[in-house]
């Protein structure tokens, strides 16, 4: 994953979590519980918290004393994080709507959080005197 694409990955990621917090907002009022409009509520934000994160690392690419190998395995671990982790979660929180057989989605949820956890584990590591 290049700068660019960071950048092209967190425009796109932000854009989708504002629609999709405008949706829990406005829309999805009306058609779940409570219980399960605060699950997508957590969704958005921790969506919006990586998408945040694939920013900074787009901007720290090109730092000197970067690691690149960490910085990418960074935002590789944030990306599969916000899809397992937020796309679980609306996936559930939305089993009212959609009708479809979710349930196995439960233990993907955490998954998806320990790889959240991984990226920035991987941020953590990423400073180095050298760039690989």
């Amino acid at each position: 994953m290049n700068q660019q694409s960071l950048w092209r990955l967190t425009a796109v990621l932000g854009a989708l979590s504002v629609a999709l917090g405008a949706f829990a907002a406005h829309g999805l009022r009306e058609l779940v519980g409570p219980a399960e409009l605060l699950t997508f509520e957590t969704g958005v934000r921790y969506q919006f918290y990586h998408t945040f994160a694939l920013g900074l690392a787009a901007v720290a690419y090109y730092l000197p004393t970067i690691n690149v190998h960490r910085l990418r395995t960074a935002a590789w671990l944030w990306l599969f994080g916000i899809l397992l982790f937020s796309g679980s979660l609306y996936l559930l929180s939305l089993r009212e709507v959609h009708g479809l057989p979710v349930s196995f989605l439960g233990p993907v949820t955490p998954v998806g959080g320990l790889l959240l956890i991984g990226g920035w584990v991987a941020l953590f590591l990423a400073p180095s005197p050298r760039r690989t």
